[in-house]
């Protein structure tokens, strides 16, 4: 009895290693696929990565900077792309994750797959495209003669994070879309939204040197996820410091909470996912 209890088990261990092995396998080729696509039949292809964050960031700087008077923030270009870039992973990332149930719907009916894989998928596609965005900023550090330091290493805990972060709202979104269409568009107003409350391109200092504004909306700005993402990240590279420890509670905190809320509403409801794709 022994005997069998032990090979049952080691039989058990095997079929989920060589479950998770074949769902790495199909991860990877749908990023790949994923990043093919994004270029194919495009000139300049994946320059398109590096040029467009610092079109973004030229034209973006001579309007908040000289227009809207933004020059307070010291480096204000670099400030101004790499809260861009970052902030663009996460549209990027969830974006796709709230489509990734419903645009995998064809497969999803052909092929035995674990669902989790797509909006998963969706993360890592985003994040290959933000690691090409990075060259941009390499460039802008490059001109105005910026050296990096030891400090950019913080950038690697706010990239991990961020993509926990990201998997957990993209398989929440992803699965509410598949059975609440509405999510569709209600998510790009909620991104909208997201952007101005987030400060890419406009600086913290516009409300605390402001007197009229109220503590609470503060303190609504520096709960906002994204606002301690990019922090993290600014002080990495722009500020060239180690980040605040209530900055990088917070951004563990927000992957902690996204990804649980993500996998219970993806694991109790992705079994209905084939009634209604």
């Amino acid at each position: 009895m022994a005997q069998a209890s032990s090979d049952s088990k080691s039989l058990a261990k095997t079929h989920v290693k060589g479950r998770f092995s074949k769902d790495i396998f199909i991860l990877q080729q749908l990023v790949t696929k994923d990043f093919k696509l994004r270029y194919r039949r495009s000139v300049l292809g994946v320059v398109w990565s590096v040029l467009n964050p610092l079109l973004m960031m030229i034209i973006m700087s001579f309007v908040f900077q000289y227009v809207f008077k933004s020059g307070d923030v010291v480096n204000y270009p670099l400030y101004l792309i790499v809260g861009n870039i970052t902030f663009q992973l996460m549209s990027e990332a969830t974006n796709g994750g709230l489509n990734s149930i419903i645009g995998a719907a064809s497969l999803l009916k052909k092929v035995k797959i674990d669902r989790w894989v797509f909006p998963v998928q969706k993360v890592f596609s985003a994040v290959v495209n933000f690691l090409f965005s990075l060259i941009a900023v390499a460039v802008v550090m490059a001109f105005f003669r910026i050296m990096p330091t030891y400090h950019m290493v913080w950038m690697l805990y706010a990239i991990a994070t961020l993509m926990v972060f990201c998997i957990g709202i993209g398989m929440l979104i992803g699965a509410l879309a598949v059975f609440f269409r509405d999510m569709l568009h209600l998510w790009s107003v909620l991104l909208t939204a997201w952007t101005y409350l987030t400060p890419i391109f406009w600086s913290l200092k516009l409300l605390t040197d402001n007197p009229e504004v109220p503590s609470f909306v503060l303190a609504v700005v520096k709960i906002n996820p994204m606002f301690n993402y990019l922090e993290v990240m600014r002080s990495a590279i722009v500020y060239q410091s180690t980040p605040s420890r209530m900055c990088l509670l917070l951004c563990a905190v927000w992957a902690v909470i996204a990804l649980i809320a993500g996998i219970l509403v993806f694991k109790k409801t992705e079994h209905k996912f084939i009634l209604y794709i």
